[in-house]
């Protein structure tokens, strides 16, 4: 069965462009056509994410004005079977992308595709509006477990809530192990029990996905903590059931608390 599922946070910033280009990488690896379509329109960048920015000839707004067709403004990724890219105009206003339009695109991809994932524009404003108006069949929220990213994040849901969309399903990114046991930071299941959503997923925050930005590759593309979150909750988009980590709820092992470094402590300026 083919579905549309709309990847939104609220604040931007944590991480939602990055997870999507993820779960578009790890999905078509799981076996799955995966289309991805960037509806940030004037700041794309699921085709650096996905190292096809020198590629991109027709654009989303493009196939909406009828100026090209899909199937021209489509990028295959070439190392990834399965996975495609609908990027976003880089020029355009967000007011050149009608719901309209976007939902007969959407149906149109959901003719060929087992997963059509669309990157919001990080938000509340139009362009997020526009994507929960063409019609989406799920929704998924990332946030960070910070205050501010999660009161972002709640604002988020209630206008999903409010144009009787589904209601989101929770990735929280970014969770520090030691800081969770210290109890700086929340753990996935407080932000989600605090937003009263489906925790979906966690994602460590690994240097991992930084470094592979930097080398201008996804973090899918190397075996890491963060690849590994990303594809459990690839799994559970399929429907298996994954166990949670739990990040920062077991102890460490004996030999790496012993010799593990503590965390500096964080001081206010002139408290020394």
């Amino acid at each position: 069965m083919s579905v549309s599922i709309c990847v939104a946070s609220g604040k931007g910033g944590v991480g939602k462009s990055t997870v999507t280009a993820g779960l578009g990488a790890c999905l078509a690896r799981l076996g799955h056509s995966v289309v991805i379509i960037d509806t940030d329109i004037g700041l794309r960048s699921q085709d650096a994410l996905l190292s096809l920015e020198n590629q991109v000839v027709y654009d989303l707004v493009d196939v909406a004005s009828k100026d090209c067709r899909l199937d021209q403004a489509l990028l295959s990724h070439p190392s990834i079977p399965g996975l495609s890219l609908l990027p976003a105009s880089q020029f355009a206003r967000v007011r050149s992308l009608e719901p309209d339009r976007l939902r007969k695109i959407l149906k149109e991809l959901l003719r060929t595709s087992d997963f059509v994932l669309v990157d919001c524009p990080a938000g509340v404003e139009r362009g997020f509006r526009n994507v929960l108006n063409a019609g989406v069949d799920q929704a998924i929220l990332v946030t960070t477990p910070d205050d501010i990213s999660i009161r972002d994040a709640e604002r988020a849901a209630q206008i999903m809530e409010a144009k009787h969309s589904a209601r989101p399903r929770l990735i929280v990114n970014r969770l520090d192990n030691d800081l969770i046991r210290k109890g700086e930071m929340y753990s996935a299941r407080t932000v989600a029990d605090t937003l009263d959503l489906e925790l979906l997923g966690e994602i460590p925050d690994d240097p991992a996905v930084y470094r592979a930005m930097l080398r201008h590759a996804l973090f899918c593309d190397f075996d890491c903590e963060a690849r590994r979150a990303v594809m459990r909750i690839s799994a559970r988009l399929c429907g298996e059931e994954t166990p949670f980590p739990a990040y920062g709820s077991k102890k460490l092992p004996l030999f790496r608390r012993l010799f593990s470094s503590d965390l500096k402590e964080v001081l206010p300026l002139g408290s020394h």
